[in-house]
């Protein structure tokens, strides 16, 4: 479907236009006409599909029917994370470049004052994170009681970082009478909760299965001692000519350590999390999409909200503690039409994590091959689970006693878990 199909305004098609969109996503021709009648909304997309755009349209387009900017916001779009409140503010900004509309993006990390000012200077969207938003009402530097759209952007991943009691007090701001549009990647009990006390009659929009994976992305496991994941992800980062790769790791030490490790190593590389200024996540998600840093290393929380083009590989350093974030980690490749592929370094001390993942998908992730480099230990394919593209029905090394394998390097130069260290001949047991 064509936007100039959707029934926005002409200044809105000329912002979609000048942006060299011509068709309209399934999200977005499924989501745009519903919100334009004025309907509340519960979105099921994953990241790339178009799903800023499905809201953000629809919303200007509602909003510019009234002449002039607003002295109080008219729009909340509550987000998790800076990073997506920083990028959907922008996205806001372009396709209403056209209309006599003002938003502000409202988020810490950054000083409150020029938030202020803009807030005075008059607002009709307020795009925000729970808590800097909570920092503005508690100094009562904003009035939210004009609000008639209410959008929450990534919502599960908002009630796994526990801002579900900060969204309750937010919503008693609110005024009662408003329209309610709620966007997730996953859909567990949780969500459906939240849904229940806040969507009055919502329509439906699902554009992929529930807790399911892109389509577009390949999924790859390797399963590696734990020590010489460093060794292997520099591997393949090198071997495979990578020129943009996302590592998401656990820890905000992990994320500084594996950075220096792989720098050391020859590979340009940052990190980014929440110990790091906002100046400095900036400058570090600037260069890696210039190109200027080929590994962007990252937190969950950090890489929430991530728009990245032409990512073509995502790894997961260490697995999550929490099933559906993988879904979300993988998302930020196979964006947009495009493939991609996400692999997973997978230790034995990961296998639960994998095991869950798994059976949340649905699927048995395919076991990767990196030459000279062997696993110590694989456990068996899960029972009754499909396997996710070719050679993935038993893993490499599974001989269908349940009994984990040990194997040699075929290469000379490898040891069992990676390169041999030079000198006294043992391997390097420095942490990763």
């Amino acid at each position: 479907m064509i936007f100039e199909e959707l029934g926005l305004k002409p200044e809105l098609l000329r912002a979609v236009s000048s942006r060299g969109y011509k068709s309209a996503t399934p999200i977005q021709a499924q989501a745009i006409p519903a919100i334009l009648k004025g309907k509340d909304v519960l979105g099921g997309a994953q990241t790339g599909t178009g799903k800023t755009a499905a809201f953000a349209l629809p919303i200007l387009d509602t909003l510019s029917d009234k002449n002039g900017q607003s002295k109080y916001p008219r729009a909340l779009i509550l987000t998790p994370t800076r990073e997506l409140a920083d990028q959907v503010g922008e996205s806001f900004i372009d396709y209403g470049k056209f209309l006599n509309l003002n938003t502000v993006k409202i988020y810490g990390g950054v000083k409150i004052n020029p938030q202020i000012t803009n807030l005075r200077n008059g607002v009709d969207v307020v795009i925000a994170t729970p808590g800097r938003l909570l920092d503005h009402l508690q100094q009562k530097t904003i009035n939210l009681s004009n609000i008639k759209i209410l959008v929450l952007d990534e919502a599960d991943r908002m009630l796994d970082m526990g801002f579900i009691k900060d969204i309750k007090r937010i919503i008693t701001f609110l005024p009662d009478h408003r329209q309610n549009l709620m966007f997730s990647a996953t859909y567990g009990n949780d969500i459906k909760a939240l849904a229940g006390g806040i969507l009055h009659d919502p329509v439906s929009v699902e554009v992929t299965k529930r807790n399911a994976a892109a389509d577009k992305v390949e999924q790859l496991v390797h399963f590696i001692d734990k020590n010489q994941k460093r060794h292997l992800l520099a591997h393949l980062i090198k071997g495979g000519s990578w020129y943009r790769v996302l590592i998401f790791v656990k820890t905000k030490h992990g994320a500084n350590r594996l950075t220096s490790q792989l720098q050391k190593g020859g590979i340009p590389s940052a990190a980014i999390h929440g110990n790091k200024s906002q100046a400095a996540r900036t400058r570090a998600l600037k260069n890696f999409i210039k190109g200027d840093t080929q590994a962007l290393i990252a937190t969950d929380v950090a890489a929430r909200g991530l728009h990245l083009e032409d990512l073509s590989h995502v790894v997961n350093f260490d697995l999550p503690n929490i099933p559906e974030d993988y879904i979300h980690r993988i998302g930020r490749t196979g964006r947009a039409g495009k493939s991609g592929i996400a692999i997973s370094l997978v230790s034995s001390e990961d296998r639960q994590h994998l095991q869950r993942i798994e059976r949340l998908l649905k699927i048995s992730v395919p076991v990767g091959k990196a030459e000279g480099f062997k696993p110590v230990y694989e456990p068996p394919p899960q029972k009754n689970l499909p396997s996710n593209g070719s050679g993935a029905g038993k893993p490499n090394n599974y001989t269908g006693n349940n009994k984990p394998q040990k194997f040699k390097s075929k290469n000379k130069s490898m040891g069992a878990f990676g390169p041999k260290s030079s000198g006294s001949g043992k391997r390097n047991r420095k942490s990763a």
